[in-house]
């Protein structure tokens, strides 16, 4: 699958590392075609090591069948249109490549309800497993750490210092979550995502099998 060029430092925005916060994370953002949160449209994953993205990826995805219309207000969100999934991977073909980028990091995103939603109900819509992953949802965590006017993501990474992203671009979109997460982070003094959460008073949460949560409750 062709990876998106990764771009050099912090071209996009502003900084997007610190000297101070020795942070593993990968960060996640998907937009969709519909209102369908199985209608995965396109994925954009960030990985940071050490308080530095160290690599970028994103793709295109058919949404499985069922799911795959797209609608003109979701099409000028992001500017996606159906054409252009025409030969992308579907959500089966795909998860293996996002799975082996995330690797066994905690994941983050902005408004993580939404992006482990999509996850959730691609999964049931394609009848593969859930994958277990520990999230956190860097919205919650601006709120506990930013006096804003909004909380939406350009408001917040502007607050962090990343600033003239484009919006609904996954990959974009991403970036901008893994900046906050690491302002964040230094703001409150913490070395790692647990420890984050526990300053900020948010939790981190658990995305799993329906069997797994079943048993847990």
């Amino acid at each position: 699958m062709p990876r998106r060029a990764a771009r050099p430092g912090s071209a996009v925005g502003a900084p997007c590392e610190s000297r101070d916060v020795p942070l593993d994370f990968t960060a996640i953002d998907f937009e969709t075609a519909n209102g369908s949160s199985a209608s995965a449209c396109s994925v954009g994953l960030v990985k940071v090591r050490d308080g530095q993205i160290v690599d970028r990826i994103g793709w295109l995805i058919q949404p499985p069948p069922g799911h795959d219309h797209f609608v003109e207000w979701n099409t000028r969100i992001h500017g996606i249109r159906a054409d252009d999934v025409i030969g992308a991977p579907g959500w089966v073909d795909q998860l293996p490549d996002l799975l082996e980028f995330a690797g066994r990091d905690i994941l983050v995103a902005h408004n993580a309800g939404f992006d482990m939603g999509v996850i959730r109900a691609a999964c049931a819509a394609t009848g593969l497993e859930v994958p277990s992953y520990t999230y956190m949802c860097s919205l919650q965590l601006a709120r506990k750490t930013y006096h804003l006017e909004s909380y939406r993501l350009p408001m917040v990474a502007m607050a962090a210092g990343f600033e003239d992203f484009p919006h609904h671009d996954a990959v974009a979109d991403a970036e901008a979550c893994a900046a906050i997460m690491i302002h964040a982070a230094d703001r409150h003094g913490a070395i790692d995502l647990p420890e984050l959460a526990g300053l900020a008073g948010i939790r981190l949460s658990t995305l799993a099998p329906a069997a797994a949560v079943a048993a847990a409750s």
